[in-house]
């Protein structure tokens, strides 16, 4: 959902340039939908006065409204801070608040209660924008300053208080590090107050936010607060390659979608026998290689023949395994998977536009011989087949004629003779007679080829003689 000012340009999004924050709040990370805001209070009931807050990147606190002021979602106000003030954009408002504090057990009793100073002036909104501006160019030396003094961390956001007063460094890091020097460069050179705040890779994945494997936005930066922790028995159990370049988030770590449906899977295993568990035959001892949660069958392979696997049912399963805790055993497996052989039909997929193959355009087309000279001995016969090759394909003028001809020629007038051939020479036969005379032609082209080309062995060949005769 997008606000009037995010609408699209010339095909292209134009965007409001507020730098993550909206003035309708439509399209901000982790916003809660007020479905209570339309409905009034009973008589005499009055308003929660406590209101959420948010800044920078989906950061959230909540503070009272001591002040009785009225508020609505998107109104930027001024909140206590532990030095100076803050600015921040109202999130929620009503009863909704008092549930999401509930939720992540934020007492409303508590000592250290923060309130809402007011709303934030022109002036105010003017040093806070200023101070956004300044964030990017300090990361980028902060980073610097890190390398330089060989700190094992990554700073990865900065945040600046609403009054420009201070600037919150938030850093990654495997182990603990000593930052005391790099504060002192940092406060010599930006000229206001430092923190450094230690945050994990997930949440500062949520903070950067990204694109994730799916194509969409990280869940973390969109709509999850909470960050359960993910092992990689959730990925056996669901069968997933171990693979962790692919089971891995933006974050380095186990993707969180990984116990999304986690819960479904555990249920469909119920049902299963466990893969561990050896089927007794009179044939042998199968072992399980492969579960198929989906249409809830399993593959067995004796031990010694683990090539050869026989897929059987669940049910099958669970029956062998009741047998074989009576101390019996069944003749072999092959009985129960012929019923699931016989089962199996093939399916024929067909194609609704045309009933045409996705890979028609990949092979290339077949290229067309010309069937020449089918005929040879036939006369017309082969002046049909050779007016054919020459003259392509039959047009429908030339049919015509072709018929005409046809009809005005005489059927009692003989036909036309064959072409005869120019003579050849004759192959020798096997036989004497007068194909064995010697053709003068033939010996004439031979000594044009002796010409042409020299015999080196001529050469060789008187020395061979001497050498014989000695």
């Amino acid at each position: 959902m997008a606000c009037a000012s995010c609408s699209t340009k010339d095909g292209s999004p134009k965007g409001c340039k507020n730098n993550g924050t909206c003035g309708t709040d439509s399209c901000n990370k982790l916003t809660v939908f007020d479905w209570l805001s339309n409905m009034s209070l009973p008589g005499g009931e009055a308003p929660f006065n406590w209101v959420e807050v948010r800044y920078k990147n989906g950061r959230k606190e909540y503070y009272k409204n001591l002040e009785n002021l009225t508020l609505s979602i998107g109104d930027i106000v001024a909140t206590q801070a532990k030095a100076g003030h803050d600015i921040g954009m109202v999130t929620l408002t009503g009863e909704l608040v008092r549930v999401q504090m509930k939720r992540k057990n934020i007492s409303t009793k508590a000592a250290d209660i923060l309130k809402v100073y007011r709303k934030a002036s022109q002036k105010d909104i003017d040093i806070w924008q200023t101070a956004r501006e300044r964030e990017e160019a300090m990361k980028v030396k902060a980073r610097q300053f890190a390398i330089d003094l060989k700190l094992q961390m990554k700073i990865s956001d900065i945040e600046f208080q609403g009054d420009a007063s201070k600037a919150t460094f938030y850093y990654t890091a495997e182990d603990r590090v000593d930052f005391r020097e790099l504060i002192k460069v940092f406060a010599r050179e930006f000229r206001t107050r430092i923190e450094m705040k230690q945050v994990g890779f997930r949440q500062e994945a949520a903070r950067l936010g990204g694109i994730g494997s799916c194509g969409r936005e990280l869940c973390c930066s969109t709509w999850l607060t909470d960050f359960r922790s993910v092992s990689t028995s959730a990925a056996r159990y669901q069968q997933l390659s171990l693979n962790p370049q692919k089971l891995a988030g933006q974050c380095g770590k186990l993707k969180c979608c990984l116990n999304y449906e986690l819960d479904t899977y555990l249920d469909a295993l119920k049902s299963f026998p466990k893969s561990d568990i050896k089927l007794y035959t009179e044939k042998g001892t199968a072992v399980c290689q492969k579960t198929d949660i989906f249409k809830g069958h399993m593959w067995y392979a004796y031990e010694g023949e683990w090539m050869n696997w026989h897929k059987i049912t669940t049910a099958h399963a669970n029956e062998i395994i009741e047998i074989n805790k009576k101390r019996e055993k069944i003749t072999s497996l092959e009985e129960y998977a012929l019923d699931l052989i016989e089962e199996d039909t093939k399916t024929e997929f067909e194609n609704v536009v045309g009933q045409d193959s996705l890979t028609r355009f990949d092979s290339p087309k077949p290229t067309k011989k010309r069937k020449n000279n089918r005929r040879k001995k036939a006369g017309a016969p082969a002046k049909k087949d050779a007016a054919q090759s020459q003259g392509g394909k039959n047009t429908p003028a030339r049919n015509q004629k072709k018929t005409q001809a046809n009809k005005n020629t005489d059927p009692n007038k003989p036909k036309p003779k064959p072409r005869q051939r120019p003579n050849r020479p004759n192959k020798p036969k096997a036989e004497g007679g007068e194909a064995n005379k010697p053709n003068p032609n033939q010996n004439k082209s031979r000594n044009r080829n002796n010409r042409r080309k020299p015999n080196n062995n001529n050469q060789n060949k008187p020395q061979n003689s001497k050498n014989a005769e000695k």
